[in-house]
């Protein structure tokens, strides 16, 4: 397998903090009985114990292990031995070393072991229709009492609403969370932070004051809906369906390529976003999420092209998907699919919020963009039009990629500015 850049280890690390712990052990002089094969990179690593830690990395899934304590998926040693691997510095090695031969085996085992049948008993149909029933009276008699607080507030006055403190939005959201409406509470909670943090904090809650009654209007019309609206109305009021229903329903088999990904940290729940393409130009996101304490799903590489079949939930388009198996990986690919311009993403994200009012998020892969200073704000430009890059972007990083000339990079457009989240160039992905 092609030895990774350097821009690859580091879109696999989990957080800022490993990255930097790993650098400071891709020195030859922690390890030992290092070496490496076309599906596996395996060493010791001397820590501050007697015993060195073993380190195993499969290339193709990519995966991990390390017998160090650490819960991060790579830790720090295992970035660190691929530091070492991408530089040249591990060698091929004619015998495998037992502890990553043992763990390559296991994992062989495990694919190829048949899914074990479930034995779970039958629900009663008219158990189920009843909690159902309760369910929805119980979120019906929530939504109602959010339109009246929702009146209240929009005839005070966005000003007035802006002096409320923060327990004034946080006890409408606990009332949408004792409806089981979670997804609605948590735009609440969270306008009640933004409102006070954002210089445009009145553009933004119209916004927001908007979506949330087109969203319970679309409930309480949800009856007159097809499948695919009331589906995005479930996802907009949190109604979840369970991963394992998801799974065994509507799957579609790759060869997937992964265009970006990024991660975000409330301090509450961490969430990864990885944008997938399908070769006919179909894109899902897969979604992770991990609470406190908890590891995310390990990362996918920009430009790798995943041999994997993904399950689909209802919905418009971009649909949220799963993988359904563990991902393999293939050849990497190093021309963006999907390739367009500003003003046909402009069209695609307005179509989408014609269908569903309230998404916010749509995925850009644009083609031949310049990064462009316009006073202090930064823009991606091509020749039909530009958009403000979202601030934390690593515009910087950009500016040396592409030395000023246009490249192809892959992003979202949120709230009317560019997250990117990964480079293409003609040689290499660089993920950010």
């Amino acid at each position: 397998m092609t030895r990774w850049t350097a821009s690859q280890v580091t879109e696999a690390a989990p957080d800022a903090s490993s990255l930097a712990a790993a650098r400071k052990l891709a020195l030859p002089g922690p390890w030992r009985e290092t070496g490496c094969s076309d599906v596996l990179v395996w060493g010791q690593c001397q820590g501050s114990g007697k015993t060195p830690y073993q380190v195993s990395v499969d290339l193709v899934g990519p995966a991990y292990r390390c017998s160090c304590p650490s819960r991060k998926f790579p830790c720090k040693h295992a970035l660190a031995l691929l530091m070492l691997w991408s530089e040249g510095v591990i060698d091929e090695s004619g015998q495998i070393a037992a502890f990553a031969d043992e763990w390559a085996s296991q994992r062989a085992e495990r694919a190829a072991r048949p899914a074990r049948a479930t034995t779970e008993s039958t629900p009663d149909p008219a158990a189920q229709a009843k909690r159902l029933e309760q369910r929805l009276a119980r979120m019906d008699a929530g939504v109602e009492d959010f339109r009246l607080w929702l009146a209240d507030l929009v005839r005070g006055g966005l000003a007035a609403a802006r002096t409320q403190p923060y327990s004034y939005w946080d006890t409408a959201a606990a009332r949408l969370v004792d409806a089981q409406v979670p997804a609605l509470a948590e735009r609440v909670r969270e306008a009640g932070s933004q409102v006070h943090a954002r210089a445009e904090w009145a553009a933004y809650l119209l916004a927001e004051v908007g979506r949330w009654w087109t969203i319970t209007s679309a409930w309480q019309a949800r009856d007159g809906l097809d499948e695919v609206e009331r589906a995005e109305v479930r996802i907009a009021v949190g109604w979840a369906q369970p991963s394992e229903e998801v799974r065994d329903g509507d799957a579609r088999p790759g060869p997937w390529t992964v265009l970006g990904a990024v991660r975000t940290d409330d301090g509450r729940i961490q969430q990864q976003r990885t944008w997938l393409a399908h070769d006919d130009g179909e894109v899902v996101a897969v979604l992770d999420f991990a609470g406190y304490g908890q590891a995310l799903a390990v990362p996918q590489l920009s430009g790798a092209r995943l041999d994997v079949t993904v399950s689909r939930y209802p919905g418009a388009a971009p649909r949220r998907a799963l993988f359904r198996d563990p991902p393999t990986g293939a050849a990497p690919v190093t021309a963006l699919p999907g390739r367009t311009s500003l003003a046909e993403v402009h069209a695609a994200a307005a179509e989408g919020l014609g269908r569903t009012p309230w998404r916010e998020r749509h995925p850009a892969p644009l083609a031949d963009v310049r990064i462009v200073q316009d006073g202090e704000q930064w823009r991606v430009s091509d020749a039909t039009g530009s958009l403000p890059i979202a601030d934390g972007s690593p515009v910087w990083t950009l500016l040396a990629v592409s030395g000023g000339a246009p490249v192809d990079v892959f992003g979202e457009v949120e709230s009317g500015a560019f997250r990117p989240l990964a480079v293409w160039m003609d040689d290499q992905v660089l993920g950010l």
